[in-house]
């Protein structure tokens, strides 16, 4: 057991802690491909295999000090626990979750092996395991801890409450919930969890990602701080050489779901784009594994049907406000539960829209429409219209779409601020139907200018370190220290 009082040496403590486990872990996988040797039960009785465990103890002599910070802040006495994954590289994160804690509160900091075993695929790496995969699941399990879902869960992000006395959550997310969601990332999007970006923008039209990369292209090299752009596939620009765009062509981006790209900055955070594709399943299935990388915000940019007459083909609507029939989320966040809009991505939407477009006043104010956008879980909408059209009328509504309020809900859910700015693409009510002709002159004309605008607030957002965008209103009462 260790302890310590510096969060650097912390961190340090536990990656030590978290690869001795690990090293232990693949040298009995070694053991057991190469020489048919099972490893020593002792080893698992005595934790050899298990992730750190931090533990924060909070014994003060009167009330906790009333600090109105979002996160790095104790609300009641009590001892906090946490099983910590890859240290080193959530290092930035912890130093920064751990320095007020430090700074403020006298707390005692310990580091003991926990009793949660690292699965093996967490560790599993096909250069060094090569013959690992034709041994069945099933006879690895007898050995070596495999992933059981039965211990993978969100109820602390769900506001599960704690009974008087337990150990209390140190964090939203243990261990296991995010190495299970960082194998999941590199599945869906194609790239590594090292390259993805605090800083988030959502399409759900290609048409979006060749924008983002001409543009992102444009500015490796051009000394405003962006250095690389890493796409699906292993492929990484550097440069704004002729084939780069070929390049990232020619992957195997097809073969992802949803694909990421990934603008890299020298000199800080940079920003990631992922395609989501169409449909709130996907919208919840990202927004759930990103969530554990602790973005700093993320923001989607896609296409919605106008339900305004005044509204034209080409204006965008910054979402207020969200009704959510798309029902994914309905378990976990009750529709009947607000999500609010955060204040400092509306304004920062709002004033990159006026960059961008040149436009202000009226000007702006006739293209760009503030208030709710409805997204359902069914494309075909239209055919049911009847069923629908008082809902819709009583809500106020000016667009429809099938991803914005998911991309939000789960944003509050999970704590990452969220926006949507969506541009209108059709007006079904008004019989200016998407179809082939004028779809084209649509993209051609607003997409480059809508992706603009979503880079552009990011990098606001991202000008004070994201020190603005910690928001009081995603936190709960009961809430675990660490954002």
């Amino acid at each position: 057991m260790t302890a310590l009082n510096d969060p650097h040496a912390i961190v340090d403590a536990l990656d030590d802690a978290y690869q001795r486990s690990v090293a232990r872990l693949k040298a009995a996988l070694d053991a057991f491909l190469h020489d048919g040797v099972t490893p020593d039960a002792a080893l698992r009785r005595e934790r050899a295999f298990c992730y750190p465990e931090l533990v924060i103890r909070y014994m003060p002599e009167g009330p906790p000090p009333p600090i109105s910070r979002a996160f790095g802040k104790m609300s009641e006495a009590g001892i906090y626990t946490g099983t910590i994954t890859r240290p080193g590289f959530f290092r930035d994160y912890l130093v920064e979750q751990l320095t007020p804690l430090l700074e403020n509160y006298p707390v005692g900091i310990e580091i003991r092996p926990s009793a949660s075993e690292i699965p093996y695929p967490y560790v599993w790496d096909a250069h060094e395991a090569a013959g690992l995969e034709s041994i069945s699941p099933a006879e690895l399990a007898r050995w070596f801890p495999a992933p059981t879902l039965g211990d993978v869960g969100d109820e602390v992000a769900d506001g599960e409450l704690f009974a008087p006395g337990d150990e209390r959550p140190l964090a939203l997310f243990d261990a296991l919930r995010v190495d299970f969601s960082l194998k999941r990332l590199e599945h869906y999007t194609g790239t590594r969890v090292e390259d993805m970006q605090p800083y988030v923008l959502f399409t759900n039209y290609h048409r979006y990602v060749d924008a983002f990369v001409d543009w992102s292209i444009e500015q490796i090299g051009a000394a405003n701080g962006y250095k690389a752009l890493a796409a699906p596939g292993g492929v990484l620009i550097e440069s704004d050489a002729a084939d780069a765009r070929e390049r990232i062509n020619s992957a195997p981006w097809r073969r992802f779901q949803m694909p990421a790209y990934h603008l890299v900055r020298e000199d800080g955070p940079g920003i990631t784009l992922v395609n989501i594709g169409v449909g709130p399943s996907n919208a919840k299935t990202i927004t759930d594994h990103l969530a554990v990388l602790r973005p700093q915000c993320w923001i989607m940019v896609g296409h919605c049907g106008g339900l305004r007459h005044s509204q034209t083909i080409g204006d965008y609507v910054l979402a207020h406000a969200y009704l959510r029939d798309d029902h994914v989320l309905d378990a976990v966040l009750p529709p009947d539960i607000p999500v609010p809009p955060i204040a400092e991505v509306q304004v920062a939407l709002q004033e990159a829209a006026a960059e961008v477009t040149g436009e202000t006043g009226e000007g702006l104010k006739s293209r760009l429409r503030t208030g709710t956008v409805v997204t359902v879980d069914d494309r075909n909408w239209e055919l049911r219209f009847s069923e629908s059209a008082r809902r819709f009328n009583k809500s106020r509504a000016i667009a429809i779409d099938m991803e914005s309020a998911t991309i939000a809900a789960n944003g509050y859910r999970l704590r990452v601020p969220y926006g949507v700015l969506l541009c209108v693409s059709d007006k079904p009510l008004h019989g200016e139907l998407k179809l082939p002709g004028a779809a084209n002159r649509f993209y051609e004309r607003a997409i480059s200018e809508h992706i603009r605008i979503g880079i552009a607030t990011l990098e606001k957002l991202a000008q004070d370190g994201g020190a603005k965008l910690h928001s009081r209103k995603l936190r709960a009462f009961d809430e675990p220290p660490f954002r």
